[in-house]
């Protein structure tokens, strides 16, 4: 177990070497960020002083060194436009994008893991054909178009939910509704296909025969035994979430992250920019390493694949 952590640990540290490494050259490659911070009347001068300002008159090696030992000390810099540290603006943001990312995936394992047993042990029937035609048009609606229609219904017309802001429980049901909805999809998808695959394996097929009911068959075999996949998407819907957060916290003026970055984009802050893409991405890792830690849990034999 101990060799399996430190294998899966060394990959998420590597990735994560990657990601700190990619973003610094990439914002390099995306030209001198003097030019779009200063106003056209700029002088030369004032244009150098910038440069010594920011760091970027020094080596290129140098500036990479000084930026992989800021991240490392949680060091992300001073908000150009906001005048504060980056991070403390990223901290401040970040509760209300884990508040709605948590609401998005309650509403879709709740849903979706539900409806997906109930497709699998009713295939071939009508109720399970009705419910894929659901599950399909949930993941066919845009983010965008499903939120601003349930601002028009529910917050607008009918007056039960608050349409935008946060604040309250009440707040949060729309959308993480909104942001749910393609997770829940996929969700139903995922189990449906992990249930089927399971009823044709023959240790079904004994329990069957020894008079075993639907019920206990679910709850103690069926369930257990589609987890794997059900975990591996945890993981990469995880990161799914964070990125439809822009466009779900956008429309619902939710102030997380996903707002933060359209704002920081709009007013050229690029340092935020850059924190919440750091951010963001070692969610990402840290979710998958959960998820590789969270498969050796419930089936054993992943760890004795990797050990050998």
């Amino acid at each position: 177990m101990f060799r399996f952590l430190l294998h899966r640990g060394g990959q998420a540290l590597v990735a994560a070497f990657g990601v700190v490494t990619l973003v610094f050259f990439i914002q390099r490659l995306a030209g001198d960020p003097t030019a779009l911070l200063l106003p056209e009347t700029a002088t030369q001068a004032d244009i150098d002083a910038m440069r010594v300002s920011l760091g970027l008159d020094r080596a290129l090696w140098v500036q990479y060194l000084d930026f992989l030992s800021d991240v490392v000390r949680m060091d992300l810099g001073q908000s150009y436009v906001q005048n504060a540290p980056v991070l403390d603006i990223i901290l401040s943001r970040l509760p209300q994008t884990l508040q709605l990312a948590a609401g998005a995936l309650v509403v879709a394992l709740a849903i979706g893991m539900p409806l997906g047993l109930l497709m699998a042990m009713t295939r071939g029937r009508l109720v399970s054909r009705w419910i894929m035609g659901v599950v399909l048009a949930c993941q066919s609606m845009p983010t965008f178009w499903s939120g601003i229609m349930m601002i028009l219904v529910f917050g607008v017309w009918l007056k039960w939910l608050p349409p935008s802001g946060t604040g309250t429980l009440s707040h949060l049901i729309m959308p993480s509704i909104a942001l749910g909805l393609l997770s829940l999809a996929t969700y139903a998808r995922i189990v449906r296909s992990a249930v089927i695959d399971e009823l044709g394996k023959d240790y079904v097929r004994s329990a069957r025969a020894r008079g075993v009911g639907s019920g206990r068959l679910v709850k103690h075999h069926l369930l257990r035994n589609s987890l794997i996949p059900v975990i591996s998407i945890t993981a990469l819907e995880l990161s799914q979430l964070l990125a439809g957060a822009v466009i779900v916290e956008t429309v619902f003026a939710w102030p997380g992250l996903g707002l933060l970055t359209v704002q920081s984009i709009a007013s050229r802050d690029f340092l935020v920019v850059q924190a919440v893409v750091l951010i963001g991405a070692f969610v990402t890792i840290s979710a998958n390493l959960g998820a590789d830690i969270l498969y050796s849990v419930v089936d054993p034999r992943v760890r004795l694949t990797e050990s050998s």
